[in-house]
């Protein structure tokens, strides 16, 4: 419910015509307005329905650039490469689409489960919880940058998975303390470098579009020029 919370804003302002939820969680996406919502499966037994992408989450049989948003929910904390799967939604989704992470927080309450070799050896302890300083790294290593980390979750230790007062409290302030974070990111943009015209280039540089005759023509038409007014100050 927290997860859904905070995805929601994001869903509901996306159009599109497809998008791609990988995870193993119920459908997410369900209130975007986007056309074509594809979800993913390891294998063909665990599809629910047609639009179920079945494939090695490292090697998504997709063009490039053809998704408008892609979620990588708590996916990247079980995959043996999640390097591989961190390039590969990279790649699908679009220039002008949302890539989103969804993973556990090793910074909030439920990550004391880590402390405890009982906890280590259950879920969602068992995975590699990655710091959101870390998939910062992975995602420009694929020429994307995080818009903006939301947080989600929040509760004391040991206390109630569904804390009202603590998650309005911290989804107000955006506390870096939740059991999750919500990571948005884009492509980055190649700055556009003005295109000078010939005659432009021509003016910085002080050369002639007609080469070094045309300068040397020019020039000589002006020496005459102050000749013949030089001359014609002497007759008056």
């Amino acid at each position: 419910q927290a997860q859904r919370a905070c995805l929601g804003p994001l869903c509901e302002s996306r159009f599109g015509l497809h998008s791609l939820q990988l995870g193993m969680a119920a459908r997410l996406t369900d209130m975007c307005p986007i056309r074509h919502a594809l979800t993913w499966s390891p294998t063909r037994a665990l599809a629910e329905d047609a639009s179920v992408l079945v494939c090695d989450p490292g090697a998504l049989p997709l063009p490039d650039e053809s998704l408008d948003l892609v979620l990588v929910h708590h996916l990247l904390e079980v995959v043996p490469n999640a390097h591989h799967l961190m390039r590969e939604a990279a790649r699908v989704t679009r220039d002008d689409g949302l890539l989103v992470v969804m993973g556990w927080n090793p910074f909030g309450a439920d990550a004391l489960g880590h402390l405890a070799p009982a906890g280590r050896r259950r879920w969602p302890c068992k995975g590699h919880w990655r710091r959101t300083g870390r998939l910062r790294e992975w995602l420009a290593f694929v020429d994307f940058e995080i818009e903006r980390v939301d947080y989600c979750g929040f509760r004391l230790p040991g206390g109630q998975v569904h804390n009202l007062g603590l998650e309005t409290l911290g989804r107000r302030y955006n506390l870096p303390v939740g059991g999750c974070y919500l990571i948005v990111a884009r492509r980055k943009q190649a700055p556009i470098q003005p295109a000078r015209t010939l005659f432009q280039r021509d003016a910085v540089t002080g050369n002639s579009w007609l080469g070094p005759a045309a300068l040397h023509q020019g020039e000589r038409s002006r020496r005459e020029t102050h000749a013949r007014d030089d001359r014609m100050t002497e007759v008056d």
